[in-house]
């Protein structure tokens, strides 16, 4: 190592240590008080480092990238309000388990509270949102200097991995100089452990569930005669033993698109896709009610679900025992790891049971069936149809990122099962719109290939700069936007029927009046004006902004129609 100077050396030793622990992508925002900070991300060979102008679309490029690797991005900016607007894409990774290393360029001390440009109270500025907060402080150069820096690199890494991962805040008052002139300091003294090794290692707690657990959960599920696995957005891959599980047990496996068990070459023979249509059938959720559910993952989002499970019993698989239990009905909270758990449940239970009656687990697929055959009736431009359309185009490992609002609802309730295995993300979190273009960008890097989003015209609108950021790295994305003028969501709400139609236009629907092929242009995308599935999926096959035009009034009427359609089938 080749210490610059006395600015520069403990940053290229605090870095070097990041790579060390397997930091992989950075993301930089320009600005002169970070610019050592900067320059040693981008100097340093073993980063993919990412340059956004914005802040704002910046922090959730690299939470996209974080998401989308489940590895700690690092990302840094300068001093003042440049801090202040990361703070969106902070509390979205804290609520979303996202591991994030956020370096903030200050003022030192001398220069804070006395008029000082670009100078605010950057201390513990993101709050309850953060993990950990460290004020780095400033220190002479030196041997003892470096060993801080090392010691700190990997206590950020692993503070912001381990346990329920999460962001991490470390606040660098940086002093002159801010240039990487060089100095004479003896290279000796900041070097790292000659084995490549990071300066400290943490050693972490299996989550493997124990013979005693596994035990318990078999006692759990054999006294219940009918029951369900419901598995909603996690960072663990279970979808194989997730599947192996409901097939062990004979029972519907209720599949979040996030989860990653809805779509993929994965047994799907117990997959339900559709159950948001069927749960609000009380022609189905009378013969329909479990006596026992085990859910993994984050509660979906589908409200019919959730009602269904707050008159449940609930067994919850979390390995961080982070308590998303909104209904409060969970009898047990298993904190182990959700893919080892349902594998070694799985293979218990077909030790020991006989085989399971397959009545229960068809009466479910059967009428998830109606769903698809009834939406495939629908006329178009339909919303739901839209996002659908993409089913049969999406090629094996894509990325989809599906905004907040509708497009999420939709997915969830409407897309179907398959065999190919795509990658839905989404900002869950905190449930915001901001950052939506700004993530799949960040996605698409670290997929190293094309990105798809699914999006309403607002949240496209929320983050322009998004799509500028993607136009600027040269990433790919295929953007599926359905234009209805406005919040759609808020038309399904009883704020709709009973505000003053003009106020509720207004304020609440906030139809934009932004031509989205003028949008499209500005990012430098192809725009196609599509209506039905055949030419959105042809359209999908290029990069390239595809708008679909609806009514927000006839949305909600087909929307109600549909469910009636099921609900009289069932």
């Amino acid at each position: 190592m080749i210490p610059i100077n006395r600015t520069f050396a403990p940053l290229q030793a605090f870095v070097d240590e990041l790579v060390r622990c397997g930091l992989g992508h950075a993301v930089t925002s320009p600005g002169s008080r970070n610019a050592p900070l900067i320059l040693t991300l981008a100097g340093h060979p073993g980063l993919e480092c990412v340059s956004v102008i914005d802040e704002r679309s910046a922090g959730f490029v690299a939470l996209g990238i974080a998401k989308a690797t489940r590895r700690p991005v690092a990302i840094t900016c300068t001093s003042g309000t440049a801090a202040v607007n990361l703070a969106p894409a902070v509390v979205e990774a804290r609520e979303a388990s996202v591991p994030l290393i956020v370096l903030t360029a200050d003022r030192p001390p001398e220069l804070r509270d006395v008029g000082a440009g670009q100078a605010i109270d950057q201390l513990r500025l993101y709050g309850t949102a953060v993990k950990w907060f460290y004020e780095v402080g400033n220190h002479d150069p030196g041997r003892e200097a470096a060993v801080h820096y090392r010691s700190l690199g990997c206590r950020a890494w692993f503070t912001a991995e381990d346990g329920r991962p999460g962001p991490v805040h470390l606040n660098f008052p940086l002093r002159e100089p801010l240039a990487p002139a060089h100095e004479e300091l003896r290279s000796s003294d900041w070097e790292g452990r000659s084995d490549g090794r990071p300066w400290v290692v943490v050693s972490d707690a299996p989550r493997d569930p124990t013979p005693t657990i596994v035990e318990l959960l078999e006692r759990d599920v054999a006294e219940a005669e009918r029951g369900a696995i419901v598995c909603g957005g996690t960072r663990y891959d279970v979808a194989a033993s997730a599947a192996r599980l409901a097939a062990a047990l004979g029972w519907p496996l209720l599949a979040e698109p996030t989860s990653g068990v809805r779509c993929g070459p994965h047994d799907r023979s117990h997959v339900v896709a559709h159950y948001d249509v069927l749960l609000r059938s009380e022609r189905f959720l009378e013969p329909h009610q479990p006596d026992l559910v085990l859910r993994v993952g984050d509660t979906p989002t589908s409200k019919p679900l959730r009602a269904w499970l707050a008159d449940t019993r609930q067994i919850v698989i979390d390995p961080d025992a982070t308590w998303h239990e909104p209904t409060r009905r969970a009898e047990r909270i298993v904190a182990t790891a959700p893919d080892a758990t349902c594998e070694l449940l799985a293979a218990a239970l077909e030790e020991s049971q006989e085989p399971v009656p397959a009545e229960w687990v068809d009466s479910w697929r059967t009428a998830d069936a109606l769903v698809q055959e009834a939406l495939a009736e629908m006329p178009d431009p339909f919303e739901p149809k839209a996002y659908v359309a993409l089913a049969g185009s999406l090629p094996d490992g894509a990325v989809v990122w599906v905004a907040s609002s509708m497009p999420i609802r939709d997915v969830e309730t409407f897309f179907p099962q398959g065999p190919t295995d795509l990658r839905f993300l989404a900002n869950r979190g905190a449930n915001g719109i901001d950052g939506t273009a700004s993530s799949a960008t960040g996605a698409a890097i670290a997929a190293g290939g094309r990105a798809f989003l699914l999006t309403g015209e607002l949240a496209l609108l929320h983050d322009l700069g998004g799509l500028l950021t993607a136009k600027r790295l040269g990433v790919e994305l295929t953007v599926v936007c359905v234009n209805n003028g406005g919040g759609g969501i808020f038309d399904f709400l009883p704020v709709a029927e009973h505000a003053a139609p003009e106020l509720y236009g207004e304020h609440i629907a906030t139809p934009s009046g932004v031509d989205v092929e003028r949008i499209a242009a500005l990012a430098g995308l192809p725009h196609t004006l599509a209506e039905t599935p055949d030419e959105i999926g042809a359209a999908a096959f290029m990069p390239g902004l595809i708008e679909v035009r609806t009514e927000r009034e006839s949305n909600v009427r087909m929307h109600r129609e549909l469910v009636a359609r099921v609900d009289a089938q069932l």
